[in-house]
């Protein structure tokens, strides 16, 4: 007798297909502006900042970021913005611990993401930020498409800001192909919109990407979280179960019909 095989897709929350996720550094007076714009629409995103530069008059106080930033995550960008490919190795590594440790009393969490200063990392620093508690990096440039990243460690942007936002935009929109998982992820500085007088760019993008049932909107440390969750799944042989052996649910369509959670430290039947 013929054995027919369950179709089984992971999913993001909700049953999505799409995240949108933003990246913006050096938390400058700009980020004021931009986290409303976020807000309003319902997009969400990561800030990375240094906090061994509070003091400097172009940035936010640090005694904002809890409030301001609320509902997004902080993540690190080192201690004082060094170009780090060029800086001894125990000096990268104190860089960024003693960043994490500076914001985690700010903000009350863990803080365990980087965007490489300057853009500025090697494979050697790369190899290291693990043992330093931190999960994934930020990587310069633009990749122009919507896959999910092979190496959250050289994590690289659909695009800058600068660079085709709009018309990738629209093209990210316009996915319908369930059967795939997208992404796209934009990145950039707050300051730039006033340096180049187009604050309209990011208000017409996040209007036309808000607000929208396919999409999850989430910082970057959400998606990451979220694919381990996905890797720790124990399917059953024949996928008629699934545990999910975390807190957080886990969403999955089968047989391109039916969506469904499964809820952390529970068996569910598929």
């Amino acid at each position: 007798m013929k054995t027919s095989i369950k179709k089984i897709y992971t999913c993001f929350p909700g049953g999505k297909h799409k995240v949108l996720t933003m990246s913006y550094d050096d938390g400058k007076h700009e980020d004021r502006r931009l986290v409303e714009i976020f807000n309003q629409h319902g997009i969400r995103g990561t800030f990375n900042v240094n906090y061994g530069l509070e003091g400097d008059p172009k940035r936010i106080p640090q005694a904002e970021y809890k409030e301001l930033y609320k509902g997004h995550e902080v993540a690190c960008h080192t201690m004082s913005h060094p170009t780090i490919e060029r800086c001894p190795l125990p000096l990268v590594a104190q860089e960024v611990i003693e960043d994490r440790k500076g914001l985690e009393k700010l903000m009350g969490y863990p803080i365990r993401g980087l965007a490489y200063p300057n853009g500025s990392e090697s494979e050697e620093i790369r190899n290291m930020l693990p043992a330093l508690g931190i999960r994934y990096g930020r990587v310069v440039g633009n990749t122009d498409d919507f896959k999910m990243p092979e190496d959250y460690l050289a994590w690289k942007a659909t695009c800058h800001h600068n660079h085709n936002l709009l018309e990738l935009g629209q093209q990210f929109a316009d996915l319908n192909k369930k059967q795939y998982l997208y992404m796209m992820y934009v990145w950039g500085h707050s300051y730039e919109f006033n340096n180049n007088d187009n604050w309209e760019l990011i208000e017409e993008f996040c209007k036309m990407m808000g607000g929208r049932d396919d999409i999850w909107y989430a910082t970057n440390i959400e998606i990451v979280d979220y694919m381990d969750v996905v890797k720790m799944a124990q399917f059953a042989a024949d996928g008629s179960f699934v545990y999910n052996p975390c807190v957080q649910s886990l969403w999955l369509r089968v047989d391109d019909e039916v969506i469904v959670e499964a809820k952390g430290g529970q068996v569910t039947y598929l």
